[in-house]
Formats: structure tokens, sequence, C-alpha cells
């Protein structure tokens, strides 16, 4: 076996600092001793089935006091592996330094582990209390009946049971042998901690994974390795749908280290979650499978998708969105009010595909044997690998045993296991473990685009400036595409992404949508269709300000109107929550949007020539959010952003310096989006392949300073990773008006001369 590999800066280091010698590689597991690791079907570690006290699926607890918690959801930098055992923790009364987080494997037993949507909290809250609460209860009993006291005058105090009338404390450690013998506690019998008995909800922790990520420790996908596995680097068709005509099948083979050259099939529409096809090199390491797939020479049938160019895909969706659509919400009658005559303002809003481009291309190592798989996958989904291995490979769900190492980023892409299913088709083919690694040009190229969109706004003027009617219409290839086939029209789960759930106070409103033909793979991105539907709607408000001379935070008040709770439609499914404890409360959206005013010290600062503030406000993931721009355009065209101020609602935050990072975060992927990101095609071929082409802010590029401001809320806790992203881009482009009097309409602002 060649042993030439690859070596990343970090394993360098890390070889280094530990052993202060020049090490080729990480720890390799061998083959014998993978199938070992985890001893039971719930894939816990042996210390945790070893563990004494049980109480929850979720939770155990050891002799020695260790309280070892699950992490179902995936880890990419959000924190949901830290956020969610500290609720477990906090209810358990746990001291968070004798706290040992288990990554879950993909287990339906665990509930859902789509880790999208920023809902990882806002669905396991509840759940995760009552873990951590249950566990507390039963080491109370434990230790009532060894003291010989009355239940009612125990309590506990950071990993110990105290009685505080005989003066008597107990370790936890010392009461799970007691605890395990009695009967888990019905879920009414728990008293769950008061707010202001919190010790960690709403104060937080750093990220339990920040020293071993800082020193070199932690494990991503691309840290995976198995004894005698093959890399495959796979050449997929350029052109979605595409399928091979020829290829090289021996000129690959004589390239050092190279194994096996194998097709794979196409997909069969709709394209889900299968591989798109195309011919696996494998090879003993990357390097060689790399300059083996350089000499396939592949010849290709690139199929109808091959007339897609971008520029006359934009004009068709501009031309549909000019036209009427399919109607998704309507209040009174707009065409009755533009028949009126008097004012009327118009105008067309254009955002490009975007591609995730997480730091980490996707990767997943699988192992195919007796009629079982193993599989390492960087997943936001393991559930989702389970499925989509099970029916490609003819093995029951339950027999894909999915583990999930860090996420160098996901922003959605890493939900879609397409990846993983090659790894796994691969291993079963060749008898012999595998790893696909995708390259960045082929993450790039062969993603999961966020949609491009079109959108059209027409609003009545009154004579007081506010809008008597408004129309808009929003024209995209739906997500929809991806598992349908011919899907052309977006559903209830893409408009009600900040479009059919406008919180303005309208008395003529019509929300409308077009049909559109995707010709690239589509799935989720980070805040999804709320990035092109808040640039369209937040942009055309600010235009609406300016025609009827007001001023933009005043005018945008004036649309949101008085506090109230919008009525619930079908055409605002709510993020899949109950509307009952979710209802989209104009109130928050309006004290988001003052305190992000005052903050950033709107109509009270002096702007000198160039420079202009911007505001936008949007609810999305349940979670509300205005951000105010302060930006500066140059003499010669560059924008400059100065600050950003943000306030945010999001109920009941656990981890206030995680949605810090969020927010502070989204600022910069935010900047990204609106100045430089966009993907294209020319027949059927998308255009960009690596970062020097698919543009991202660089440091001197990114907002200066960025300023979160949270506001307190006991409303039930919402979205952090995603809701920061939409008001960025239509808050710049506003600033960037009141800088030059020059409206951006189109997406990304690189594409506009600004220049004096």
């Amino acid at each position: 076996m060649s042993m030439i590999e690859n070596v990343s800066r970090r394993g360098f280091l890390k070889g280094v600092v530990s052993t202060g010698a020049f090490v080729l590689s990480v720890k390799v597991l061998p083959q014998a001793a993978w199938g070992a690791v985890d001893t039971e079907s719930t894939g816990t570690s042996q210390a945790f089935n070893r563990a004494v006290l049980h109480p929850d699926l979720f939770l155990a607890v050891d002799t020695d006091g260790t309280a070892y918690i699950i992490a179902h959801r995936s880890e990419m930098g959000t924190t949901s592996r830290t956020s969610l055992p500290l609720i477990v923790a906090d209810e358990l009364d746990a001291d968070w330094k004798r706290v040992k987080i288990e990554q879950a494997i993909g287990d339906e037993r665990y509930g859902s582990q789509d880790t999208d949507g920023s809902h990882s909290v806002r669905e396991f809250f509840e759940s995760m209390r009552v873990a951590g609460a249950t566990g507390r209860l039963m080491l109370v009993r434990a230790a009532a009946q060894q003291w010989g006291v009355p239940e009612s005058e125990c309590s506990t105090d950071l990993h110990a049971v105290v009685h505080n009338k005989s003066n008597r404390r107990a370790d936890y450690g010392q009461l799970v042998t007691g605890a395990s013998k009695l009967a888990v506690p019905k879920k009414e019998e728990l008293q769950l901690k008061q707010p202001s008995q919190w010790r960690y909800i709403g104060k937080g922790m750093p990220s339990y994974d920040i020293a071993a990520i800082c020193t070199g420790k932690a494990e991503y996908g691309m840290d995976t390795k198995l004894e005698g596995m093959l890399y495959a680097s796979i050449e997929h068709p350029p052109v979605l749908g595409g399928k091979v005509k020829s290829y090289d099948d021996k000129a690959p083979l004589q390239v050092r280290g190279v194994r096996h050259v194998i097709p794979i099939d196409p997909f069969t529409p709709p394209h889900e979650y299968q591989p798109l096809g195309g011919v696996a090199v494998l090879a003993d390491n990357t390097w060689a499978a790399f300059q083996g797939r350089k000499k396939l020479n592949v010849s290709w049938d690139n199929g109808p998708n091959a007339s897609y160019t971008s520029d006359e895909y934009r004009k068709q969706l501009q031309q549909t969105a000019r036209q009427p659509g399919k109607v998704a919400r309507e209040i009174g009658n707009v065409d009755t009010e533009f028949g009126k005559g008097g004012k009327v303002v118009e105008a067309e809003y254009y955002a490009p595909h975007l591609s995730h481009a997480p730091m980490e291309p996707p990767v997943a190592l699988a192992d195919y044997r007796d009629g079982q798989v193993f599989v390492w996958a960087s997943t936001q989904n393991p559930q989702q690998v389970q499925t989509s291995i099970s029916k490609a490979v003819g093995v029951p769900k339950e027999k894909v045993i999915c583990r999930v190492p860090l996420l160098g980023g996901g922003f959605g892409r890493k939900s879609k296991p397409d990846y993983a299913v090659e790894a796994a088709v691969l291993s079963k083919k060749t008898g012999r473990p595998v790893k696909v690694v995708w390259k960045r040009e082929d993450d790039i190229q062969f993603d999961y685009f966020h949609s491009v969109a079109a959108m059209y706004m027409k609003a009545a003027l009154g004579e007081n400036g506010r809008p008597t009617a408004w129309l808009q219409r929003s024209v995209f290839p739906p997500i929809a595409s991806t598992f349908v086939a011919g899907a052309t029209y977006g559903g209830p789960g893409d408009l009600g992404q900040g479009f059919s759930d406008i919180p303005f106070d309208l008395p003529n409103l019509r929300v409308e949508n077009g049909p559109a033909q995707n010709h690239v793979r589509i799935g989720w991105f980070r805040s999804v269709a709320n990035i092109y539907h808040a640039f369209g709607v937040q942009s055309f408000a600010n235009e609406l300000a300016h025609a009827a001379n007001q001023d933009s935070v005043e005018y945008l008040l004036a649309l949101i109107g008085p506090d109230r709770v919008l009525p619930k439609e079908r055409a605002m499914p709510n993020y899949g929550a109950a509307y009952e404890k979710y209802p989209f409360d104009t109130a928050r959206l309006r004290r988001v949007t003052e305190i992000a005013a005052e903050k950033a010290g709107w109509g009270k600062r002096k702007l000198g020539k160039g420079y202009g503030m911007g505001i936008a406000a949007h609810r999305s993931f349940l979670t509300y959010v205005a951000t105010v721009v302060a930006a500066e355009v140059t003499s010669d065209g560059d924008v400059r952003i100065h600050e950003v101020n943000t306030a945010v609602d999001a109920g009941t935050v656990v981890n206030p310096d995680t949605l810090r990072s969020q927010f502070e975060g989204a600022a910069v992927f935010g900047t990204s989006l609106a100045m430089f990101s966009e993907i294209t095609a020319k027949d059927g071929v998308i255009e960009q392949t690596n970062f020097h082409q698919y543009l991202v802010s660089r440091m001197n590029q990114a907002p200066r300073r960025t300023n979160i401001h949270i506001v307190e809320s006991s409303a039930p806790p919402a979205g952090v990773g995603e809701p920061g992203v939409p008001p960025f881009a239509p808050a710049l482009c506003n600033a960037i008006f009141a800088a030059t009097g020059k409206r951006i309409r189109e997406l990304p602002i690189s594409k506009t001369n600004l220049s004096a």
C-alpha cells in the first residue's frame, strides 16, 4: 500500500506539539476494532453503557459521578453539541466539569436528528429538561431513602443532594446505585426548574469541543480512517442529468497507487439524494485518486439541461414575474385599488444561485460487510444517511450504522447525503472500506444550490404615502424539484419564508408565485427562501419610504402597524411550529426595529459624504430580527461596512454567546451573499470552480464592527443559526442608496457600478 498521504496543517501541528517530530498521518483505527467501538445497539460507548443510572435515553450517570449526555444533533460550529446537553445538565443540577458528551449515531429513537432549520433547541428544549429533571428526581429519591427522610426535605446543589435539616450531603456518584433500583418517574411527577433557578440556561457555556479544536485533537470527517481503506475521487457529469458515453479505464490504472476505475450509475429522477453518477477512481491515497481521475478522458451526453445558461434563464424568470401567477395569499382587492389611479410604485429584484461552500467539502467513509454498512459521515442528518444508503445498497435501514464526526461547516449542504451513498456503493463494489473525498471544485460545481429568484413588486400610495394596495410575485425553481420531477411552483414552506407571511398592515394585499423549471439541484441553504424574499420586501419598503419622502424607520414601523398577532393562515406554515405557541406577534418585530435604530443612532449621527444607513426587519425561524448597516461608498465604488447593529428577539436563549457568534457570523456571511457570491451556468455547466471565482468576503471586506443586542424574553426558544442572514442584504442595499442615491435591485452588488 502506497503511504503517500496529504497532511493537514492541523495534523502537522498536532504531531509537532505532541511528539516534536514530523508525522505523516493521524491515527489509523484498525478495521477489527471499528465494529467493536460501540457495544450496544444505541451506538453509545462502553463507558455510557457501563454507567449505573440510565434515567433517560439521553443521560447516564456513573458511580464516579460522571454524567454522560448524548448529543443527537450534528456539530458544525453552531454549538448544538453544547447547548442541548447544557439544558440537561442544568435540570440535573450537574457540575459541567463532570459532564462528558457523546455523539449519537443515527437512530430514530432520538427523534429527529436533522440539524437543519434552526430548530435543535426549539424542538428539544422541553425534552432535554425532562431528561435532566428525571435524573435529578431519581437521585433525590435515592438520597431520601438512604437517609430515611421525606423526599420533600431534600434538594440538589451542583452535583449533590443535600438535606439541610441534618446538614447531610451526598455526591451523585454515591447515589446512582440506589437510584438505579427505583422506577423511572412519570413526567407529571417532575418539577422543572423555574427560570430564576437556572444555572446554565441563559448564561451559556463555551463550546464543549473548543479545546480539542484549538489543539488539533478534534476529529472531523476528513480525519476518519480505516485499515485497508481506499480513497475515491469521482468525475461527475458536468451537467445535471448527464450520462457517460465513454471513458479511458486503462490510463488511470497506470498511476501509482490507483486500484480501481468504477462507473457509478446515473440517478433515476427525481434525483433526491442519489449519486449524480459518473466514474470513480479509487486509490491508496487522495493524490493518486486525483491524478488518476485526470486521465479518465470522459465523453459525456449532457442531456436536456445542456441548454441552460444563466443570462437567458434570468430573462425567463423576470418575464414570468411580470405576469399574473398563482395566488398564495389575498386580502381585499388590489386590482380595484390600482384601478383608481394615483401614485403607483413598481420594482423588480433578482437574486442568483448560491453555493454552500463549507470549508470542509463533503467527505464520507463507508464499509459494507456482512450485510451491514458502517459509515462515518460529516452529515447534518445521520438518519437520512441511513435511509439513502439502505435504498442504494439494499440493506435494512437499521443495518446502516452512521457515526457523525465534527463537521467543518454545513449551511444545509451536508443534510443531503449523496456523497455518503457514493462511499457505500463503492465499498459494496470493491469489498473494501472506501472514503469518498470531494475536491473544492466538486463541492462548488455539484452542489444543491440555493435557488435563484426574480421578484416583482407593485404598490399604490395614498395621500399619507402609505400603501393602499400591495402586490408581490416571486418566481424561483423550488426545493420540491429535488423530490418531485417537474415541480415548478413553490409550496407553502417556500412562500411562508418572508413572502406569504408578510407582516405589514395592508388593506389590500396579493401574494403570487410563478412557475420555474430547475436545471440544477436545488436545496435548502442557510435561511433558505428568506434570503431573496427579505431582499425584495425590505428593499421595496425602503423604496416606498423614499417615494413618500418619509424617514425609513418611521415608515417601516408604520407598515408594521399596531401591535397584534397575525391571524393564522394556510399560507403561513410557521416553520412547522404550533401557531398557538409561536404566533406572529408584530409587537416583537416593532420592538427589535426600534432597538436596532436606537442603538445605531438613527437620525442622531452626522454622516459624511458617501456614508449612509439602511434598515431591514424580518421574522424567520420564529425569531424577530432588525439590522441597521452603516456603510460608506468610496469615490471609486468600493463599499466599506463600518458598523452593523442587530437587535434579536429569539425568545428564551440558552447560550447567549452562541447567539452573538451566530449573528456576528451572519453579518460576514450576509456580506458575502450581498456583495460577491454568485453561481452562474453556461451550456448547463457551472462556471465557478473555486474561491477565485465564487467569491466570499475577505477580512478587509467584512463589517468592521458588529453589535448584537439581545432582547430579553420569556417566550419559548426560537432559532438562532439562520435568522441573522435575511435582513442583512436589504439593510446594506438601503444604506448604499442613502449614501449614493443608487438603488440596488440585483445581487451581488459587485455587478453594479457604484463609482461616482
